[in-house]
């Protein structure tokens, strides 16, 4: 149901067209992304990429304002969950137990506590209102306490019809937050005073510059990942006779940094010297291919190419061609929409002018 009481029919994903069938991507949600949440606090909101070990701090996730991102501390990383309480506490959740600090880059003030048997299991955690949410998505309800350690003043609540399919939830001092499912009108969030009644709710679409950032986010902003084969050369005896030629093929390797430069482009990164800003495209690109096809991702394993600059590499051959007849070379690449980003070491030579149809990458 909408807040004005019409039925709202969410789909779990966004159609995206390129001139052939469409096909539909969605950002990756909470249950398939462990170390990927969401958390707010003061006027800031945030997003964490474990898998990444960084984090988002941005102070309007509609108009991309003040976008700026930090590294995630070790000891910060690979939590289970992500909240930010009101008083200016982080907390990690990572199985029964919970880390509390003040800051994510430097992991400051941490203390470690158990999570209360009642306050466990949760598919989401969040802060609002001075008291700490655990939402039970399965039941269709959530858990309201004082305490994630003593379970303190706990209070049970169903949650209402419209607030039940969030991808990820999270909350600011006075409103409760949740990433609604892709729609034809793309992807947003969804900000109330109550989950249980649906109460002053109100929707917001996510800045591209904010998108990019989440698991599967460079589909909807850029087009959905693929791999193909690329004819580079093709040599050609028109002659009567069999010619055989010693020629050195160019072609060019490695990642072109330009044409992802503009997916951060106003991004203000604070990252450690070995996640500098092509660093930190690179691995969202990588992370990009590795998703499956329901997440615009070709599902492949991109790690042993070379992510540096792209450059021009010479390769020897030599070959013998029969008369009138041609040789194709092709070579692998992967990119987004219709763009390459990657150009792959991999070649094939054909005779034919088809090409080839093996997947020269690993499965990711």
């Amino acid at each position: 149901m909408t807040s004005s009481g019409r039925t709202n029919h969410w789909s779990t994903a966004r159609w995206i067209t390129s001139g052939r069938v469409a096909t539909m991507t969605g950002i990756v949600p909470k249950n398939k992304a462990r170390g990927v949440d969401f958390c707010g606090v003061d006027k800031y909101y945030y997003i964490v990429r474990s898998d990444l070990y960084c984090y988002m701090r941005s102070s309007n996730f509609k108009k991309g304002y003040d976008i700026n991102i930090f590294t995630l501390h070790p000891s910060c990383r690979d939590g289970d969950h992500y909240l930010a309480h009101q008083d200016g506490y982080f907390y990690i959740i990572k199985g029964n137990s919970y880390r509390r600090v003040t800051n994510m880059n430097t992991d400051d003030n941490a203390v470690v506590y158990s999570l209360h048997p009642n306050c466990q299991g949760g598919d989401h955690y969040l802060s609002a209102f001075g008291c700490y949410y655990i939402i039970y998505q399965s039941r269709g309800v959530y858990r309201r306490t004082m305490s994630m350690n003593k379970d303190e003043n706990s209070v049970e609540y169903t949650l209402h019809p419209n607030c039940k399919n969030g991808l990820y939830y999270f909350g600011l001092k006075n409103y409760y937050y949740f990433v609604k499912p892709h729609d034809e009108w793309g992807l947003h969030y969804y900000k109330t005073t109550s989950f249980n009644k649906d109460e002053a709710s109100q929707t917001f679409s996510f800045h591209p510059s904010v998108i990019n950032f989440l698991p599967g986010g460079l589909a909807i902003t850029k087009g959905p990942s693929f791999g193909r084969w690329e004819c580079i050369k093709t040599i050609s005896n028109d002659s009567d006779t069999p010619v055989t030629w010693s020629k050195k093929i160019t072609k060019k390797v490695g990642y072109e940094k330009a044409k992802m430069s503009s997916i951060g482009h106003n991004w203000k990164i604070s990252l450690t010297t070995s996640m500098e800003t092509g660093g930190l495209l690179a691995l969202i690109a990588k992370a990009q291919f590795s998703l499956s096809t329901e997440y615009g991702g070709s599902k492949v394993n991109t790690e042993s190419e070379n992510w540096t600059q792209a450059t021009e590499v010479e390769e020897s051959m030599t070959i013998t061609l029969q008369p009138n007849k041609s040789m194709y070379i092709w070579q692998y690449q992967v990119g987004l929409g219709s763009k390459a980003v990657l150009h792959c070491r991999d070649t094939r030579y054909k005779s034919d002018p088809t090409p080839p149809t093996d997947n020269p990458l690993p499965p990711a």
